[in-house]
């Protein structure tokens, strides 16, 4: 019989002594680590560390580490379930046949983030495998509230230091963009290449062989960026001008860079494609950074402990630098990608109805339509509408779509009807001839004569359209003041403001500020080509854009069976007021 008392009564009772679970054989352990995302450490090295770290802690307990989960390139953030190493490891805990008693981690900061270890603990303790945690310099006891806390402590400490880091690198890439213009990588925006631009500024990384890297024009890809910035400003929508690109059998981004886009299928120019170049203001040279940010949302907002996925999404426009001085070469002068953004919103605030508008003149269409926005009815000056029939194109212009009460449903035809193919014939015979060598020169003297000469303006029209300008500024200033968005008005102060200028200058100056020079307009007709030969080839596109170029207007009197032609090309911007004389239309 034993010396002390409570021997018997241990043994009757079968009454345990508490004992040091620092002082137990440890046994076979796993091991679990993860490579940090933050710090792009080597695999190799950082598993060597932690395991290391780890053998140093469990080995003077006789613990060994008889298997090794690792993840790799896996956030701390993302719980142990998505975690690939750590759902092995989970999953193991089932298996009756594993070698191994407990787990063991290199560092715990690295393997818990935020309330992990209060969700994945319970399952360990269910299976009788024990945690041994460097932090807690022993095993995890799950009745000591001390362990507890200090876990629930080295999980915020987890979530802090993760959060610390990309306040920090994102600072430093800030300074980086705003004081240096420097390029942080990615894809090179459509229209540039990345070029080596030198050994790293660091010592240290240029020690490592580490180049900086700058962005330089792609020309062939800048022109494109450049066409499809001057078609939106000219009227066409985001779907217009992927088409259009397609038809001109021009590669689209990742078609023409596979290397750097292997994520997307080159399947063509898409609405979504031209939207991304519009909005990148990266082409007017300018160093931007901050456009897109991470936000970890939730997976299951049912379910919290599932985790969280990354998203990305627009940031705010407070969360966006930009470089002091120019970084890379201009595809799209400052003044133009605003105006264009100017543009974007302004049809936003109009909505799809307004979007879908500037889409209509630039989708793909079964047939195509020569006059379509050139011919007029004579009757209610409406624009008359294409009407494909099988033996013929033809325009009509139906009473029935009149508005009730119109004073033209009096004198208006039930339906008027003019068919293509003659009035294309007559249009191309009269571009001919006024744009040949022989008569080109009187088509010139005719356009210069049709905007009134220089000097030849009449000062009270001048001050006339002076004061309406004025009283339109004054009205959408009140209306601004009453609440209406300023960026629906952009457009409308645009126009009122310029019209002013230019009758405030044909004022001051005794002539017109919109005068277009003879060598100007020589200059518009020679880029039109060879007239003779587009006009000859048939080609139903050619022709269309020559009428667009030409700024042909046709209005089509069907009482006299007549028409009445008139071109205005637009020379530098400016429309060249007047008409060329009226060409009639043969009775048949």
């Amino acid at each position: 019989m034993s010396g002390s008392p409570w021997s018997r009564f241990d043994e009757l009772f079968g009454v345990e002594i508490a004992t040091d679970p620092m002082g137990d054989e440890v046994g076979p352990l796993a091991f679990y680590g993860r490579c940090s995302t933050e710090d792009n450490q080597d695999p190799e090295t950082s598993l060597g560390w932690q395991r290391g770290n780890a053998e140093k802690f469990v080995g003077p307990l006789g613990g060994r580490m008889v298997a090794t989960f690792f993840d790799i390139g896996q956030s701390r953030s993302v719980p142990w379930e998505r975690r690939e190493e750590a759902s092995r490891l989970l999953a193991a805990l089932k298996d009756p046949r594993r070698t191994w008693t407990g787990v063991v981690v290199g560092e715990g900061t690295r393997c818990w983030f935020g309330n992990q270890f209060s969700l994945i603990a319970p399952r360990f303790a269910a299976y009788d495998v024990d945690l041994w945690v460097p932090e807690l310099g022993g095993k995890y006891d799950a009745r000591n509230p001390s362990h507890k806390m200090l876990m629930s402590v080295l999980g915020g400490m987890s979530e802090s230091e993760r959060q610390h880091v990309q306040a920090r690198v994102r600072a430093a890439m800030d300074a980086q963009v705003v004081n240096e213009g420097r390029y942080q990588g990615g894809r090179a925006p459509y229209g540039y290449r990345v070029v080596d631009a030198g050994l790293h500024p660091n010592p240290r990384k240029a020690a490592e062989g580490f180049h900086l890297r700058v962005l330089e024009l792609d020309e062939q890809a800048a022109e494109v960026v450049r066409r499809i910035f001057a078609d939106y400003l000219n009227g066409m929508g985001d779907r217009a001008i992927a088409n259009a690109l397609n038809r001109d059998a021009i590669p689209c981004p990742s078609a023409a860079r596979p290397e750097q886009n292997r994520h997307r299928i080159a399947d063509g120019w898409q609405g979504g494609t031209i939207k991304a170049i519009l909005d990148n203001p990266r082409y007017t040279g300018y160093a931007f950074f901050g456009r897109w940010t991470r936000r970890e949302m939730l997976l299951d907002p049912d379910d919290v402990s599932a985790g969280h996925v990354v998203r990305f999404r627009r940031a705010s426009a407070d969360k966006v630098v930009r470089s002091r001085e120019q970084a890379h070469p201009v595809i799209i002068p400052v003044e133009l990608f605003t105006e264009a953004q100017l543009r974007r919103r302004g049809k936003a605030i109009g909505g799809l109805r307004t979007a879908r508008r500037t889409e209509r003149s630039g989708r793909a269409t079964k047939h195509t339509y020569l006059f379509r926005g050139h011919l007029r009815c004579g009757v209610c000056s409406r624009k008359m509408e294409g009407s494909p029939r099988k033996h013929g194109m033809y325009y009509r212009c139906p009473a029935r779509t009149l508005a009730p009460g119109s004073p033209w449903l009096a004198s208006h035809p039930p339906t008027i009807y003019l068919r293509e193919d003659p009035l294309r014939d007559i249009v191309n015979e009269w571009l001919a001839e006024l744009l040949h060598p022989s008569h080109v020169d009187k088509t010139v003297q005719a356009l210069v004569d049709a905007q009134g000469g220089p000097g030849a303006f009449d000062q009270e029209a001048a001050r006339a359209r002076l004061k309406d300008a004025d009283a339109r500024l004054r009205r959408y200033q009140d209306a601004i003041g009453a609440g209406v968005d300023p960026i629906a008005l952009v457009d409308a102060v645009n126009q009122a403001q310029a019209e002013r200028e230019a009758a405030a200058a044909e004022l001051g100056k005794g002539l017109d500020p919109s005068i277009v020079t003879a060598d100007e307009i020589y200059a518009k007709l020679n880029s039109l080509g060879d007239v003779q030969a587009t006009v000859d080839s048939g080609d139903a596109l050619t022709l269309a854009s020559l009428y667009d170029e030409m700024g042909v207007e046709i209005h089509y009197h069907a009482g006299e069976e007549a028409v009445d032609i008139t071109a205005s090309p637009r020379v530098s911007s400016a429309g060249v007021r007047g008409a060329i004389p009226v060409l009639p239309l043969p009775r048949p």
